[in-house]
């Protein structure tokens, strides 16, 4: 997926123009620090610093998207007009607050998987803001998570609604046939049965929904018997702190809690 063009989101805040700006400050150059309050992993650097180059504020970085910062380190340095550097202000802090959170979140609940399985995948969804999908799967990405798909177009996701729909997974069976290669295939199954069936018809993932680490870890060794190279995930209201109970029992486990239950991360931009 392409990155989107930035200059909407900018659009979206300023309009017809800045009121507040174009009122009340001189027509001049300044200077301003953007810095990070808390301890977080920083996510959103480059899309704040096109925001500002849009309005033609130039900027300089000290730190880069995926590094972890400590409270009250200064991450951009911006120099322009006084006008462009208040208008474009909260349109980057967004991008860098609500990437940095998701990231944060990423990285810590990675951590802790990894401490003990290393190879686990702590993935993204589809619960993602309208318009901003792009730039939340960026933030996991640079978390270390996985960002799964990006959409219905990169990948076959076979669901309960399809099964249901279809007929059946034996009616899905018949027409995986029909994926065009190297194109991945992944089924969610709701149970251990559906979990054999849908490795049998050729599905390249199986999603344990709402399976328990126990019941997920004993559909991949099933599974493994199947196809010695199927993927497992676990996925259903899975939360930040459950994420670790599938360390050790699956391939991927994916929350969408990292995109629709995240806290950003807060920034200040002061004028100098």
């Amino acid at each position: 997926m392409r990155a989107p063009d930035l200059r909407p989101f900018l659009e979206e805040d300023v309009g017809s123009g800045d009121l507040t700006s174009q009122i009340f400050l001189p027509d001049r150059d300044g200077k301003a620090v953007i810095t990070c309050e808390s301890d977080s992993t920083v996510a959103g650097i480059d899309e704040a610093v096109t925001v500002f180059s849009i309005m033609g504020v130039k900027c300089q970085t000290f730190v880069e998207d995926g590094d972890r910062v400590k409270k009250g380190t200064v991450v951009i340095e911006a120099s322009g007009p006084l006008r462009s550097l208040m208008t474009c202000e909260r349109t980057a802090l967004n991008f860098l607050m609500r990437m940095s959170g998701i990231a944060e979140m990423t990285r810590s609940i990675s951590e802790r998987i990894h401490a003990l399985d290393p190879d686990l995948k702590v993935a993204g969804s589809r619960k993602t803001t309208p318009g901003f999908r792009y730039f939340e799967k960026k933030a996991i990405a640079l978390g270390g998570g996985w960002p799964h798909r990006m959409g219905l177009y990169d990948m076959v996701m076979v669901k309960d609604n399809h099964i249901a729909a279809a007929g059946g997974m034996d009616a899905i069976a018949a027409k995986i046939k029909d994926v065009p290669e190297g194109v991945p295939v992944e089924i969610e199954v709701l149970d251990h049965d559906e979990g054999i069936k849908a490795a049998k018809c050729g599905a390249d993932i199986v999603m344990g929904d709402h399976f328990s680490p126990e019941e997920i870890k004993r559909l991949r060794e099933d599974l493994r018997k199947i196809n010695p190279d199927i993927l497992v995930e676990a996925s259903g209201n899975i939360t930040p702190e459950t994420a670790i109970d599938y360390a050790g029992c699956a391939d991927i486990v994916s929350l969408g809690a990292l995109t629709h239950s995240v806290k950003s991360t807060h920034f200040s931009m002061d004028v100098e």
